[in-house]
Order: structure tokens, then sequence, then C-alpha cells
């Protein structure tokens, strides 16, 4: 059973491919992914896409769509926190580090992000998009360690995701304050 992959009546057709050759290669991991959705490797490339063209970068994105127990490890490996997350970002040449390479790596974990949606009362498809703009602007220098710049971030996300047509992750359901991108 796949879920609805776009709003009703929403079709902004192909995103286009940047004349500057950005590569973005998805690999799926855990098979939970295509059980969820139809054609996630689409629906990665059209959101990284979207947020990159919004953002005027250009690069290359690997985006791994796994388990919790995949991004468990590495979560433990390089952010000391033993714990599966929804999203981690891995940037080629750090924000700040002086280097001009824009890109990097984009790693879900399929148990927490459906988790997280199903909470939310949202789509895995819209979840995974939200993700993954969210990865994109940390690639690109945003972060949310601070109220001020997660409030930025968070703007920024719903901007970029409602010219895709995916409603506000931020606005509050049922008295509760929705969206887990942190």
């Amino acid at each position: 059973m796949h879920e609805d992959t776009r709003p009703v009546g929403q079709d902004d057709g192909p995103v286009p491919q940047s004349p500057f050759g950005d590569d973005i290669d998805v690999s799926i991991t855990d098979r939970r992914w295509h059980m969820a959705m139809r054609d996630p490797a689409r629906e990665v490339k059209r959101a990284v896409r979207a947020a990159m063209r919004e953002l005027g970068v250009s690069g290359g994105v690997s985006v791994v769509l796994a388990d919790d127990r995949t991004v468990q490890r590495l979560n433990h490996l390089h952010r000391d926190r033993n714990r599966p997350t929804n999203v981690l970002t891995f940037e080629y040449a750090p924000a700040g580090s002086g280097a001009w390479l824009w890109g990097g790596d984009i790693m879900l974990a399929f148990p927490t992000v459906a988790r997280e949606a199903r909470a939310a009362g949202r789509t895995v498809r819209n979840h995974m998009m939200h993700l993954l703009v969210h990865g994109v602007l940390h690639l690109s220098g945003y972060d949310h360690h601070h109220a001020g710049d997660a409030r930025a971030m968070e703007m920024e996300e719903a901007r970029i995701l409602g010219r895709m047509g995916i409603p506000n992750p931020w606005k509050h359901r049922n008295g509760r304050a929705a969206g887990a991108a942190r």
C-alpha cells in the first residue's frame, strides 16, 4: 500500500536539472521505504533538487534511506549519541572551513521517520521531504542550536516545502507543536 505522493491537485511538473551538473545519488537500504511510497528515489531527488534550487547551491548529494540500526551506529560514531535519529547530515566541506566544495551525505532512518510521521498525522513521504530539505539546509550552513537559528531554519524549511506543495510541518495541530527535524 502506497501513501499519497502529492497533495490533491498538486502537479508542479518535473524539477529541472541544474546546469551545474548536480549529482544526487540515492541508496535505499531498507525496503520499507518502497512500501511507504511510490518511487522513493524520485521523491528524494525532487526534494533535494528543489531545496538546492531555492538556496542557490550546486554540488553532489548522496542520500541513504536506511534503518534505525545503521543510523544509530553512525550517530554514535560521529555524534557520540547511541540512539537512532531521524536524519544525519555529513558535509563534504563543513561550513566555515574555507573550502568551497558544496555537498554532502544525508541519511534517514525509516522506523524513526515513520514513527514521527504517524505521531504528527503526516504521510511518511511528506515527513521524508521535510527531513531532506532540513538536511540540505544543514549542508548549506544552517543550524538549530540556538532559538533564533532554529526559527530561521524552520521558516526556510516551511518556505521551500510550501513551494513544493507540502504543508508547513511547523504549524500547530490539535494544540501541539508539529515538526520533528531537530
